[in-house]
């Protein structure tokens, strides 16, 4: 209650402040037949009573006319409820205050929705609306949670480790490869900067000009289009280091995370476990495995090897095929035939996969259309190596590895969801199983033309020291120092040891990538000036936050986010300039012949 004329907040008052005169500022969250209204604040909750007698009619009639969500002040004497009306759900539960005097600062006119959790409302409203919206308890406690882990990742980094806190700029120019970046003209013709997809190339820079450990709490741009749950504008929290390996960054990451982590979400073990990128791609059919449930994919290619299936045998013929599957636990009794039908139309539809069911009846014989062409051995070896019981149900594939893996990996998450909604519990809302993964390609093919390459992550990524004389004779077959930080299925960072050689640098972007490196030329000739060795790593905030707090999406942790199509719909951003405006940047707009038409109108 520093600096403001209250007395006290909403939801702070208790037994021990019976007798005492307050004032209270609010938001009147409801009211009752003119005999009391909830008065609402950031912190909670408080009963205020409204006097009934002849010589406060004027506090009455104040009160009772007050709409709902107009903002009071209130000063009165806290009471202790009558006996039996206390709320034991509410921390303000066993006091009332009686309001002496009353005085409506703003009154609210009629709400687009109701300022309550439990209102289902669109998000499209939700966003038009976001100033009521940012009122519910749900916004506030999670921006509350936001800003607590932020200030005690600053407290680790900097007052603990020594981090400096730089900004760094936001105004900048192309960087080859990755995302897509937004452009901002300039008064120079044909001349535009760009919005940097994150501050890499300024805190490399940072790291050659000595200041040895960078933080920064990063704004950082991405022009993605219309992506389910990705905002053009996000928040990382951006960290690089000088004379670091792989192992320090992680340690690093895990001691912040330990000593930032919301003491109501229990605590965290540390070290993280690790695995290779080739280990998660074959076990859990993706590069950020959730690991809070089994449902492994395994390789059956062994035990079906010996068999006359004409469509195992051909998948082996090839130099990377193989014969995987997962084991869906009770499969039999939470889906139904209409479930699994749809889980093979989702692997050929997305991956172009023919998939083979395998039913385990009580008795522990197989039904599939497989098991005429198998013996009683394989199939024994086969229950054996899916650990099969009564009622399980398998998923089998056959046919190149990346893409057998990829396809069974996608079901097995679309099989959990099945599984929970059929009201088998899975994986626990509760748990935050965190996992390093290691050793990505540095390069992979281009998907528009596979004779290419480009980075697998960005190309300022250094090759892993074992791999590091395959860059001059073989790149495909490069690991790289890359390291991703994954939580419950989900990629919540991503870091690398950096290339600090300018004439490695220069190789991999001229040679390798077939980049014109002069883009990047104040970058490479810093290198040549003793760049010192330096790795770092970047957490996305909005996306930790957002599984921290279980939100659907995270819209839901963003003060003020942008939609699924990009756009502000509070503020209708992006929107249209004029002419004039745009005539000092040299840029003239050629609109669509529907837009000319409807702009005539």
């Amino acid at each position: 209650n520093s600096f403001v004329t209250r007395t006290n907040t909403c939801g702070e008052l208790r037994s021990a402040h019976v007798g005492q005169k307050v004032t209270l500022y609010g938001w009147v969250q409801y009211q009752r037949q003119g005999l009391f209204l909830v008065l609402r604040d950031f912190q909670g909750l408080t009963q205020v009573i409204i006097p009934q007698d002849e010589a406060h009619s004027h506090v009455k009639e104040l009160l009772s006319g007050a709409p709902v969500e107009s903002v009071v002040r209130v000063t009165g004497t806290v009471s202790p409820r009558p006996l039996g009306q206390q709320n034991p759900r509410m921390p303000t539960g066993d006091i009332e205050v009686k309001a002496e005097t009353a005085e409506i600062l703003n009154s609210c006119k009629k709400l687009p929705f109701e300022i309550k959790d439990f209102i289902k409302k669109s998000e499209a409203l939700r966003m038009q609306y976001r100033y009521l919206d940012l009122r519910s308890s749900r916004l506030q406690s999670t921006l509350r949670l936001r800003s607590g882990l932020v200030m005690r990742m600053r407290e680790y980094l900097c007052n603990l480790h020594g981090f400096v806190d730089v900004e760094t700029p936001t105004l900048f120019k192309r960087t080859p490869g990755g995302a897509k970046e937004f452009l901002v003209p300039s008064r120079e013709a044909g001349k535009f900067y760009s919005l940097p997809q994150s501050p890499q190339q300024f805190k490399q820079l940072l790291m050659v000009g000595g200041l040895d450990r960078y933080f920064q709490v990063a704004r950082c741009y991405r022009d993605e289009g219309a992506r389910p749950d990705r905002q053009p504008e996000f928040t990382q929290i951006d960290i690089e280091m000088s004379f670091v390996d792989q192992a320090g960054i992680q340690r690093l990451t895990e001691g912040l995370l330990q000593h930032s982590w919301p003491e109501e979400r229990g605590s965290i073990r540390t070290p993280f476990p690790s695995m290779t990128y080739e280990e998660a791609l074959a076990e859990y059919g993706t590069d950020k495995p959730d690991t809070r449930f089994g449902m492994k994919i395994v390789d059956i290619s062994d035990v079906l090897r010996g068999s006359n299936i004409h469509f195992v045998q051909n998948a082996l013929s090839y130099p990377h095929g193989s014969i995987r599957a997962i084991c869906i636990p009770q499969g039999v009794r939470y889906l139904t035939n209409k479930d699994l039908e749809s889980l093979k139309e989702s692997a050929k539809s997305q991956f172009n996969q023919e998939i083979m069911e395998i039913i385990c009846r009580p008795d522990g014989s197989l039904k599939s259309q497989l098991t005429k062409f198998l013996g009683e051995k394989e199939q024994s070896e086969l229950i054996q190596a899916l650990n099969m019981q009564e009622d399980d149900v398998v998923l089998l594939a056959a046919g190149g590895h990346k893409q057998v893996c990829s396809a069974l990996g996608a079901l097995r998450l679309l099989s959990a969801d099945l599984l929970e909604a059929a009201g088998l519990a899975l994986r626990d809302p509760t748990a935050f199983h965190f996992l390093w993964v290691v050793d990505f390609p540095l390069f992979l093919p281009k998907a528009e033309n596979p004779t290419e390459l480009e980075s697998a992550h960005h190309p300022f990524t250094a090759p892993h020291p074992s791999d590091a004389s395959l860059l001059y004779s073989d790149p495909t077959k490069v690991r790289s120092q890359h390291y991703d930080l994954v939580l419950n299925g989900n990629e919540v960072g991503g870091g690398s040891i950096r290339i600090h050689s300018a004439e490695q640098q220069r190789f991999v972007l001229e040679k390798v990538l077939k980049e014109d490196s002069e883009v990047l030329s104040h970058l490479i000739e810093a290198l040549e000036f003793g760049a010192p060795p330096h790795g770092g790593i970047a957490l996305g905030l909005d996306r930790l936050i957002s599984l921290i707090v279980d939100a659907p999406s995270i819209r839901d942790v963003i003060a003020f986010p942008k939609s699924f199509r990009g756009r502000d719909l509070m503020g209708n951003a992006p929107d249209y300039v004029t002419p004039e405006e745009l005539e000092p940047y040299h840029i003239q707009v050629s609109w669509p012949l529907e837009e000319k038409e409807a702009k005539k109108n």
